[in-house]
């Protein structure tokens, strides 16, 4: 294989050896330099693709190349000095015809599709001064001769590839080198002290790797280094205090590493340096004043550490200072007066802290863009910091955050004055009154979240002065009065939620002009009278929540509301319509008033004649009459056929045809009245198999597809038979068998087998192996005294349904019904899923089907159930076994109705998540016994599972690896943590859609596994 591709290549460049050989002579006698430059590109032509044809001026005729495209030459030699095909599309490999360019000073191939390796230097060209390979897919380890013999080098970019290995001590070798990015690769191994022998350095990132260990000494050599970026790696310990002997240093990015202790004091020394990131890493102690020497600083981000103590009033002095982000730490105390001297300041981020005091005023007058003071325990209320504005700072405010503190009093009026606000969110505090009608004024305002305070008084018509408006959040406080129909105005908003409320009156038909709506929430709240018709309009709604209202009467009919989920309109008793399994009552006519005694000559004439009998009639009432007497005739007509069909046939099963044989076959029968029975195993007939359906003490269970009913073989053994009732679905009959003969080819241990089918026109019959267990709905919830499931059971029946869903989805079929009741458990506790793939035999996968008839079981649908434009995959059943774990670990069933609330098992435990009390959420009759290590991270990965975005959750294939590594963590601890790391960010974005913006940075910070 070896030489039969190494023939193919000789092969391929044959024409362009032939040229180098038979030219030469000829070009040599002219020019030997210009032949050099002119064949090396060429042979560097020829290992690469140009689908966009850029180098189609690249000819081999040519006795020069200086007017290719991307070639320039230098005017007194003629000879090629810049190389630059940036982002011409190119492919394929780097070969060694660039070595020929030997007065070559620039070589830039960034932004295209090169692959392979590099196995011979660049740097060896005596001239070149800047190689740039950026933004490609090179891969493999860097050689360590690709930098000996580089005196010339001053600028190399490899950033944006998939190098890997340990960057070479050979760097070394290149004392001019001035730039150095190795950014975005797979690099590994501990920084070489190499890098510091670079003097000349002026600028070197290395962020996004994989390097790791401390920093070695020696940084200080670095006395011309502007720029330094670690970022994003494994470097740990402390910072060494040699950083400040780099004394020109302008950055400094260390964050999202693993450094350690506290800052070192010789960062006070960096008075040039503007921008300083340690970002995410686990630095302790106090910040010292000293970090007001850093006088030049224009971005300081300390956020994401372990910082405690007083934020240092020397900040004050870092008049430069532009960005201050300090969230996510354990800072105490209030926040310095003197930052009112930080005139330059744009953002402020002290969130998630323990910051205690008033609200500072000096935030309101400096001209911030964006305050971020979420999640601290500031108090008092905002007349004061609000009054204390200046004008120039009301204009420039954007993003408004001081949710989740003490904040009390009523909201100002004068919030209408920072008309450039375009978030505002005051969540989660105690703010008591209206909101002001100057709410108006925010014509820029796309975020408003008031939401958990204690807001009285009516929603302000004004609202809707607020035209952009793109989520408004008013849950869960005392709003009373009307849903004010100026909301219509708001024609860009996207989530309405108005939750927990006492709203009353109706819902506005102004609501159904908003054509952006995706996310509704009007729950418990006081609301009455009849939903608008106009709402099924409404093309991009994900969610429609009405439940726990006093509304009345018919749902919209169409779009969104053909698949609304029950929960969403339940505790309405008047409420009518399929999603609420009550029928809706006609709307009769008027009775017509027929006056016997009345002389008028017009047939049906109507008199208000006194005195005389009437004979009251109405259209109903005779059309009722007919109806009833139709019904009679049809009876007595259906109960002579019985009977004398019941005489023709015989009451066993034996009319089935069997056909066996290892092989699927088909009946040999060509009775009519037989049927045609198919037996994938080759077993007998059946011998009770009618007397079965017939009899009701046989049936064991009905869902959406139809009754299930055991009976036995003719050799004892036996079987399960579900008798389908969705006859008027079900494809035709050739279909239906194809169908069904590929169902029956899936095996798997946790999967109920399917052993063959019963086909006529008017009734189909599935034929499967019986599980004497019962299901896992009744082992959870129906349980009696201590007769329930162990925790080793419960993650038995766990793994054992996600290898049947992950073998199911290899071969292409959805179950789109996993529910805890189509999970059978054997004699021997293994769990057996049923019901998969029966949505193959219907004609289409149409959606109101798919949720009447499969997806009956509440709490299971995965929400793309509800909206048209997103396509149902095998997502759909990893959100069923998200809440599948959920109930098996809890214990609970997925909605549960209380006395005065509903609870939502997956919103129940993603709030334990949020507060830290996740543990109390396993099944009590487990307490004590049951681990921790094990039982957390899957109800952690339960969560992830039910992300309401498909693409966010994981494969079936990725969940059991990462459920066999939880059972067994000590065999794959690393890929452990990779692998629920990486979901880790999927968990907090499913908690934010869930519970909007408030909460999302205490959960990801929380969550670990």
């Amino acid at each position: 294989m070896y030489l039969f591709s190494w023939g193919l290549e000789m092969r391929r460049l044959l024409p362009v050896f032939v040229f180098l050989l038979l030219g030469s002579a000829f070009v040599s006698s002219l020019n030997p330099s210009l032949n050099d430059d002119v064949l090396g590109l060429i042979v560097f032509k020829a290992d690469i693709q140009d689908p966009d044809a850029k180098l189609v001026s690249w000819n081999e005729d040519d006795d020069s190349p200086c007017n290719w495209e991307g070639v320039k030459c230098n005017p007194r030699s003629n000879r090629v000095s810049d190389l630059v095909l940036d982002g011409f599309g190119l492919s394929g490999r780097i070969g060694r015809g660039l070595l020929q360019l030997q007065f070559l000073r620039k070589l830039s191939l960034a932004r295209n599709n090169l692959t392979g390796s590099i196995n011979f230097s660049l740097a060896q060209l005596a001239e070149v001064r800047v190689i740039d390979l950026s933004e490609n897919s090179l891969s493999g380890p860097i050689p360590g001769s690709f930098f000996q013999q580089c005196g010339s080098l001053r600028s190399i970019s490899l950033a944006n590839n998939k190098f890997s290995g340990q960057i070479p001590d050979s760097l070394s070798s290149c004392p001019t080198l001035t730039a150095v990015n190795f950014s975005s690769n797979q690099f590994s191994g501990s920084l070489p002290s190499a890098i510091f022998y670079l003097h000349a350095l002026r600028s070197l990132d290395l962020s996004d790797n994989q390097m790791e260990g401390e920093i070695p000494k020696g940084i200080e050599g670095l006395n011309n280094l502007r720029g330094i970026s670690l970022r994003k790696n494994k470097f740990t310990a402390q910072v060494p205090d040699g950083i400040g002997g780099c004394l020109l240093l302008r950055s400094i990015d260390f964050s999202e590493n693993s450094f350690s202790g506290s800052l070192p004091s010789t960062l006070q020394k960096l008075t040039l340096c503007n921008y300083l990131s340690l970002h995410k890493n686990s630095f302790t102690g106090v910040v010292p004043e000293w970090i007001g020497e850093m006088r030049s600083l224009e971005s300081l981000d300390l956020s994401e550490n372990s910082f405690s103590g007083q934020v240092p009033a020397s900040i004050g002095n870092l008049v430069s200072l532009k960005v201050l982000n300090i969230t996510k730490n354990a800072f105490t105390g209030s926040l310095p007066e003197s930052m009112i001297n930080c005139q330059n300041l744009l953002a402020v981020d002290v969130s998630q802290n323990s910051l205690m005091g008033n609200l500072p005023s000096w935030a309101f007058k400096i001209g911030l863009q964006q305050i971020l003071f979420s999640e601290n325990r500031l108090s008092g209320n905002l007349d004061y910091a609000f009054a204390s504005s200046i004008e120039n700072s009301r204009r420039k405010l954007q993003v408004l955050d001081i949710s989740h503190n003490t904040l009390s009093g009523e909201i100002p009026s004068t919030l209408g004055d920072f008309n450039s606000l375009q978030s505002l969110n005051l969540s989660r505090n105690f703010l008591i009154g209206g909101i002001p009608a100057s709410i108006k004024e925010l014509k820029a305002l796309g975020t408003l979240d008031l939401s958990d305070n204690q807001l009285n008084d009516s929603i302000p018509l004004e609202i809707g002065g607020a035209v952009s408006l793109k989520e408004l959040r008013l849950e869960k406080n005392n709003l009373a009065g009307e849903i004010p129909t100026s909301i219509q105005s708001c024609s860009s908003l996207t989530s309405l939620i108005l939750q927990q409320n006492n709203l009353t009156g109706s819902v506005p038909v102004a609501i159904a002009k908003l054509n952006h709506l995706q996310n509704v929430d009007l729950s418990f709240n006081k609301l009455t009278g009849t939903l608008p018709k106009q709402l099924a309009n409404l093309v991009s709604l994900i969610s429609f929540n009405i439940s726990h209202n006093q509304l009345q009467g018919e749902l919209p009919a169409g779009g969104f509301f053909n698949t609304i989920s029950p929960f969403s309109v339940s505790g309405n008793p008047s409420l009518c319509g399929a999603a609420v399994n009550k029928s809706c009552r006609s709307v009769l006519p008027k009775p017509i008033v027929l006056n016997p005694n009345s002389t008028d000559s017009t047939p049906g004439s109507i008199a208000p004649s006194l005195g005389h009998k009437k004979i009251i009639l109405s259209i109903s009432a005779l059309i009722a009459i007919g109806a009833a007497a139709v019904i009679i005739i049809g009876v007595i007509a259906i109960t002579v056929l019985n009977l004398r069909v019941r005489s023709l046939t015989s009451p066993s099963a034996a009319a089935l045809t069997l056909s066996g044989g290892d092989d699927f076959s088909n009946s040999p029968s060509t009775d009519a009245n037989s049927g045609k029975l198919v037996m994938f195993s080759g077993d007998p007939d059946f011998s009770t198999g009618a007397h079965a359906l017939l009899n009701k003490d046989c049936e064991l269970g009905r869902g959406g597809f139809g009754a299930v009913y055991r009976t036995v073989l003719r050799d004892g053994r036996p079987v399960a038979i579900k008798k389908l009732t969705v006859s008027s679905l079900v494809k035709s009959q050739g279909d239906f068998e194809k169908e069904v003969k590929k169902l029956g080819k899936v095996r798997h241990p946790n999967l109920v087998a399917l052993e063959g089918y019963y086909w006529t026109t008017s009734l189909q019959l599935l034929i499967y192996e019986f599980v004497s267990g019962g299901n896992l709905y009744k082992h959870l919830h129906e349980g009696s005294g201590g007769n329930f499931l162990s925790w080793n059971e419960r993650f038995n029946v766990v793994i054992g349904t996600a290898k049947s869903l992950a073998h199911l989805h290899q071969m292409s079929i959805i179950h789109y019904n996993l529910k805890s009741s189509n999970i059978l458990i054997d004699s021997s506790g293994e769990p057996k899923v049923a019901d998969f793939g029966l949505a193959r035999l219907l004609p289409m996968l149409d959606r109101y089907v798919l949720s009447s008839k499969i997806q009956s079981a509440l709490g299971y649908m995965a929400p793309e159930f509800a909206c048209r434009t997103v396509k149902i995959t095998e997502k759909c059943d990893v959100y069923g076994f998200g809440i599948l774990i959920l109930e098996v670990v809890t214990g609970k069933r997925p909605v549960e109705y209380m006395e005065d609330d509903v609870v939502v098992l997956c919103d129940m435990v993603r709030g334990a998540l949020e507060e830290g009390r996740v543990e109390e959420c396993v099944d009590a009759r487990l307490q004590g016994k049951f681990p921790a290590e094990e039982a957390i991270p899957v109800i952690k990965l339960g969560l992830i599972c039910t992300s309401q975005v498909p693409s966010n959750r994981p494969d079936m294939a990725e969940v059991v690896n990462i459920l066999e590594l939880i059972r067994c963590p000590s065999e794959g601890q690393e890929e452990l943590g990779t692998s629920m790391g990486v979901w880790a960010s999927i968990i907090s974005r499913s908690l934010a859609f869930a519970q909007g913006l408030k909460g999302f940075s205490s959960v990801e910070k929380r969550f670990s596994c």
